[in-house]
């Protein structure tokens, strides 16, 4: 770019030296670089070879006249400021000079304020042409920089082989890659044309969690929303979303990725049919042989010694315990199957949690421990449901406040009605769970493991089991727990309104 203000020279243009002479030492105490020329063909000649931004130029001189000269300079550089001086003519010649394009003019003789007053005017400006043109230029360099950005992340998107779909805030798709239109059944050639999500993708849990992240719903760091979705039978999609920012903060959109769980959700489930078949066939002889370790015991009566008797004892705390775990497993194996409403019945809440807690007191009574069941007075609602299901839940619960709770200790299960759901709390005086360990007790097969509890033998499933249970009844369990203070487990689930609810 030529003209730089700060490196660019002012010609003096005129065949009197003491004009010549006087305007150097005029400009050159402004801080400017000076060049001069007598003559119009040695000024065209500096021109054309030095980076001039400013001319002082006399209309009369011998040869070219500065008319000519302007003329030359307009057809060399555009951006040169041509100042003319002239001392003869009248106004109308200046005029017609800045017709011929000019910047101003100054008349002899002048005055070193008038020069000083015109040259800066036309420094002024051409250090705004200048700066206008450097900001042109970057900007530019900048939007030629954004589409090659755009270009390369666009390629990305549309290499990778799972599904990207990014959103404004209003919904509306201004990006979708070929891999997620495969996976929705549209041609992969088809372009989005800015219609809202729900245009493309019919499944509205999908399009509620990109217009959830869209409008700025989930802005924390680590809340990764994610929905699980079936577009056409036998696909499995899983889509997971963040929102885009801008400068400030404000959410202007999300961009969602959505991946093919088809081959996981066929290998979990040959997984839980394995896992199902085993536990069967292992289910049997474990049974076997535990029913003959407990008829050997009985029978011995004092003809074994002490150490025999021991071994035997303890292969028969054993085999209990792979029992146990077994059935776990094929528990968790018929929630991973949805098979939690295979025997749906009509299920009395009042009966169902007497027998749960009479059949688990003898338990309580050994490690003297006190079991209580405290019902309301009026009846508990019936479920029409798996009554194994829930069986399970309480029976995991209770059982776990057993395990959890010294000798000595109390549990008391508390069952009512509120809001057309059911509640059941689980309440402990027991060991207590610290904090760190209460989002991952869910977790399969997940164990706190401490100096208080390495003796306490278990799976890890019952917890898991209970949740996945919950979940397939559209209930919930919720924990509050603190070491050395006890647990309370409360578990939800959703009754049919049938009349009015009891007061409570």
């Amino acid at each position: 770019m030529k003209n730089n203000p700060e490196t660019a020279y002012v010609l003096v243009v005129d065949d009197e030296e003491g004009i010549r002479s006087g305007s150097e030492r005029i400009l050159i105490r402004m801080g400017l670089k000076v060049l001069t020329a007598a003559r119009g063909k040695e000024a065209l000649d500096i021109v054309e070879k030095e980076d001039v931004s400013i001319v002082l130029l006399d209309l009369k001189m011998p040869g070219l006249d500065g008319m000519q000269v302007l003329k030359r300079i307009k057809e060399t550089n555009l951006n040169i400021l041509v100042i003319v001086i002239t001392g003869y003519a009248t106004v109308e010649t200046a005029i017609e000079a800045m017709k011929q394009g000019a910047y101003d003019f100054i008349a002899k003789p002048f005055e070193p304020d008038q020069l000083r007053i015109v040259v800066n005017r036309a420094r002024e400006k051409i250090k705004l042409t200048y700066e206008a043109e450097s900001l042109e230029l970057e900007r530019k360099r900048t939007l030629a920089d954004l589409g090659t950005e755009k270009s390369r992340v666009r390629t990305i998107i549309e290499s990778l082989p799972n599904g990207i779909v990014v959103t404004n805030s209003l919904g509306q798709v201004a990006l979708m890659n070929p891999a997620l239109l495969r996976y929705i059944g549209i041609d992969p050639s088809c372009r989005p044309t800015g219609e809202h999500i729900g245009h493309y993708v019919k499944d509205e849990g999908f399009c509620r969690l990109v217009m959830e992240i869209s409008q700025g719903k989930h802005l924390d760091a680590g809340d990764v929303p994610a929905y699980e979705f079936s577009p056409v039978e036998g696909k499995f999609l899983m889509a997971r979303g963040k929102p885009v920012l801008g400068d400030e903060n404000e959410c202007l959109g999300a961009v969602v990725a959505v991946e093919d769980i088809t081959a996981l959700k066929v290998l979990d489930r040959l997984k839980s049919e394995f896992v199902a078949k085993v536990s069967h066939e292992l289910r049997s002889p474990l049974s076997t042989i535990h029913e003959q370790i407990a008829v050997v015991l009985k029978d011995m009566a004092g003809e074994e010694s002490n150490d025999e008797k021991l071994i035997l004892a303890r292969a028969k705390e054993k085999t209990s315990g792979l029992i146990s775990l077994i059935g776990d497993l094929l528990d968790l194996s018929r929630i991973e199957a949805g098979a939690v409403y295979h025997e749906p019945k009509l299920v009395d809440i009042d009966v169902l949690l007497k027998n749960i807690v009479d059949f688990l007191g003898t338990r309580a009574k050994n490690r003297q421990q006190t079991l209580v069941l405290e019902l309301p007075d009026y009846p508990l609602p019936s479920l029409t449901t798996d009554p194994m299901a829930l069986e399970s839940i309480f029976g995991n619960l209770i059982t776990n406040a057993i395990n959890y709770t010294q000798k000595g200790g109390s549990i008391i299960v508390t069952a009512w009605l509120a809001e057309n759901n059911l509640i059941v709390k689980v309440k402990d005086n027991g060991l207590g769970i610290e904090q760190a360990y209460i989002d991952k007790i869910f977790d399969k097969f997940f164990r706190v493991k401490n100096e208080k509890t390495r003796l306490i033998t278990g799976t890890g499933l019952g917890l898991p089991i209970v949740k996945g249970l919950l979940n397939d009844l559209g209930g919930s369990v919720s924990v509050e727990s603190a070491p050395d203070r006890g647990s309370v487990f409360t578990v939800s689930i959703p009754v049919k309104k049938q009349g009015s609810s009891p007061k409570i």
